[in-house]
């Protein structure tokens, strides 16, 4: 097994945790790309790549203020195409931090308030009459985009949340017949508010299981608040990006490439029979309705080689499947009415399954 440690269990004293609440954060800042000097036989343009993430990362730092977990946990998505789910308390910079990557990343972004009121058509887009031609014609919504900022998405009846559906799996968007496709690359980043909030709704299970990570943002510790502060005393603005000196640093050709030499990872037979195992465990804990589909075995396997891509790993271990287990499951159990009754968290779950499912070698 590799040196990087696993969610539960013993910490190696040369590694951090490369999980915290649920979501990886790396090695400081990451594994070979300090300098940007590739490995043996590694090309130089992946050396390259991994050191624009890391500036990234590092863009990312002048506006927000810890959270290194969720900024990886965005990373990773964007690697492997897929979407993230940001769940925190309101004021934890859940769309402070979205916004800031997006402007770290020469991409276009859009943002759209979900709220009571709005409508699929507000999103996807809709048929406008022209009087000057005589006919209708499509009008794009937002979700015509790169990086599509769907703030407080459960505070939206299902309906409306439903509208994204198509646009996050087919990477398109169908009107009155006609298919429209979306742009390249596309990740939908939607932050939410804890379900017990009052004005919010639940997310369909099928909206759910679209989306590649769940991040949980916590309110930062003791430290980092007094840095928050801090900067704000000294005239930090958040609606204003630019003045605090974020720059954008990777654009979609390098975030193609990347994605590319992610795909790439090796994986062997024995980390497949794993993800599959701890997939089944779900299935057969006595607290879990509904365990991960293959839908889920196959979005860990992504988010796994994106992570052991990014660490500067040629294949993935073990270590990388148990430290995405938590992001990549936690939102597609559907546990029992009686588990829930009793507090049972999804987290829980699966932490206990890690240390249930035995470690290939």
């Amino acid at each position: 097994m590799s040196q990087q440690q696993p969610v539960e269990g013993h910490q190696h004293p040369q590694q951090p945790r490369i999980e915290h609440e649920g979501a990886p954060v790396p090695p400081n800042p990451y594994p070979l790309a300090g300098d940007g000097t590739p490995t043996q036989g590694e090309p130089a343009r992946v050396a390259e790549l991994r050191e624009k993430l890391v500036q990234v990362r590092r863009e990312v730092a002048k506006s927000v203020v810890g959270q290194e977990a969720a900024v990886t946990g965005l990373i990773i998505a964007l690697l492997a195409k897929g979407h993230v789910l940001l769940e925190g308390v309101p004021g934890v910079a859940k769309t402070l931090l979205v916004r800031t990557l997006s402007s770290a990343l020469d991409l276009d972004t859009k943002r759209v308030q979900f709220t009571p009121d709005l409508m699929p058509g507000d999103v996807t887009g809709s048929l406008i009459y022209d009087a000057k031609g005589g006919e209708f014609e499509f009008r794009r919504g937002p979700v015509f985009t790169n990086i599509l900022l769907a703030d407080e998405i459960n505070r939206t009846p299902p309906k409306t949340q439903s509208s994204l559906l198509e646009s996050m799996e087919e990477r398109q968007v169908s009107v009155d017949g006609v298919t429209q496709p979306l742009p390249t690359p596309f990740m939908v980043a939607a932050t939410m508010n804890p379900i017990e909030y009052e004005g919010t709704y639940t997310l369909p299970e099928a909206q759910l299981d679209r989306f590649l990570l769940k991040l949980v943002l916590d309110i930062p510790e003791r430290e980092l608040e007094v840095e928050v502060l801090r900067r704000h005393a000294a005239g930090f603005n958040p609606r204003d990006l630019s003045a605090a000196g974020v720059t954008a640093v990777l654009g979609a050709d390098d975030l193609a490439d990347a994605q590319r030499a992610a795909a790439a990872t090796g994986v062997s037979a024995d980390v497949l029979g794993y993800v599959v195992d701890l997939a089944r465990a779900t299935r057969q804990s006595p607290s879990v309705r509904m365990g991960v589909s293959p839908r889920g075995t196959t979005a860990l396997l992504a988010a796994a080689k994106a992570w052991a891509w990014l660490s500067g790993y040629p294949s993935v271990t073990p270590d990388h499947v148990q430290a995405m287990v938590l992001p990549v499951w936690r939102h597609r159990l559907q546990l029992r009415p009686e588990a829930e009754l009793e507090g049972v968290a999804s987290d829980a779950i699966l932490r206990s399954i890690l240390t249930q499912v035995q470690v290939p070698i």
